[in-house]
Formats: structure tokens, sequence, C-alpha cells
């Protein structure tokens, strides 16, 4: 079970959401794993009211299962279910680009793009590096950066919902890997170029390319 270290949030409720949406992502929560709000709330040395909450939260996520009487598990997704995460993001960010373009990116503010340009490069380094963990985090605030400034929050918050749905398939199957170094996705600065220079074209051929390197990739992983 996960460590009670402290995160600074603005309630308990979130800080103990994150701390285990934190550990779901980095598989240290496996897929199929059963607790109780009793378990999760002396590990973390709060009350159950807190815990319960949270673990509703990420119930409506998608992470966690509700068992009757028995407490929650963390959901088990399958190569299927991945496919459609692909094909929702992709659908979603195509249609923010070929529905308005120019007003997507004429939103796009320098103090903004400055912050997700940043974003790129960490989430970049991590990635031909092949370090997963670094990698993972970087991306998600990454990807929710952009999809902000481009779209809408209600946009912004479905497309982190189902990326970190993703990472939670993909990095047990990732982790099986001998090296990662150089497999993995590292587009992003490439991204952001293309959302600078207001080019929604080249911004869309980025994205298919990375779904595809997406699925690709975790093809690879099946067992054989």
């Amino acid at each position: 079970m996960p460590g009670s270290e402290a995160v600074r949030r603005t309630t308990l409720r979130e800080q103990i959401a994150d701390a285990l949406r934190d550990e779901v992502i980095a598989g240290r929560l496996p897929a199929g794993r059963q607790f109780t709000v009793k378990e999760i709330a002396e590990q973390y040395g709060v009350s159950a009211t807190p815990v319960r909450e949270a673990l509703l939260d990420l119930c409506a996520q998608g992470l966690l299962d509700v068992e009757l009487h028995k407490g929650y598990r963390v959901r088990e997704f399958t190569y299927a279910d991945f496919r459609d995460m692909v094909e929702a993001r992709s659908l979603i960010v195509e249609g923010i680009f070929r529905r308005s373009p120019d007003r997507a990116l004429r939103s796009v503010t320098p103090v903004a793009l400055a912050s997700v340009r940043r974003r790129a490069e960490e989430a970049a380094r991590a990635a031909v590096a092949g370090d997963l963990d670094i990698l993972i985090g970087y991306d998600l605030r990454f990807w929710r950066e952009l999809a902000a400034i481009v779209g809408n929050p209600y946009i912004s918050d479905f497309l982190n919902t189902v990326r970190v749905q993703g990472w939670v398939f993909t990095v047990p199957l990732l982790r099986r890997m001998p090296t990662l170094r150089g497999r993995l996705w590292n587009g992003h600065s490439e991204l952001v170029e293309a959302v600078a220079q207001q080019n929604a074209a080249e911004a869309e051929r980025i994205i298919t390319a990375y779904n595809q390197h997406s699925l690709a990739l975790i093809e690879a992983s099946r067992p054989v």
C-alpha cells in the first residue's frame, strides 16, 4: 500500500485522491487490487470520511470499482479498452482543430505557450531517456495544459481522465519491456511548435502519428 507522504493540496480529500491516483498510475496499486476504506484510513492516519470521498472521486474517474460488501478494486482495463481510449481522445482533439482551428490556436497566450513548452521539453527528455516514472507526470501536465489552451475546461477534464486511464493500462505492460529508451513517443515539443505557428494541419498530423505510435507500442507488448 502507498505511504503517507505529505501532499500539498487544498483539502484532505484531494490529497488522498491525488496520492492514490499516483499509486494506481504507477502500478504500485495494481489492477485488480482490493482494499477497504478502513485500510486506506489507517495507512494515512486519517478518518474514514475523507478517504471514502476520495475513493468515490476515483470511481467517478473510472479508476476504481465498488465491490458490494468488499470495498474497492482497482479497475482492470483491456487492450480493447485502450484502443477505445485512443479513439476517443483522437476524435476530441481532431474536433478541436476541425471545428474552429483559427479560434483555438489564436487564443493561445504567450504565457500559456511558454508554460506548455517547458512541459513539452521536460516530457520529451524523459521519453527519450526511457524514464517512465518521470515521463508520466510531465506528460499528463503537458496534455492537460495543451488541451486547456486550445479547447475548453470540459474538454480538458475529459481528455485528462482518458489519458490517466490510458497510463493505468499501459504502465504495467511498458515495465515488462527490457528497455524503453528510444521507444516512447517524444514529439511533445514538435506539437507545441505547430500550435505556436497556428498550423492546425501539422498539429493534427503529429497527433495522428502519436496515436498510431501508442497503439503499435502496446501491440508490441502483448505476450507471445
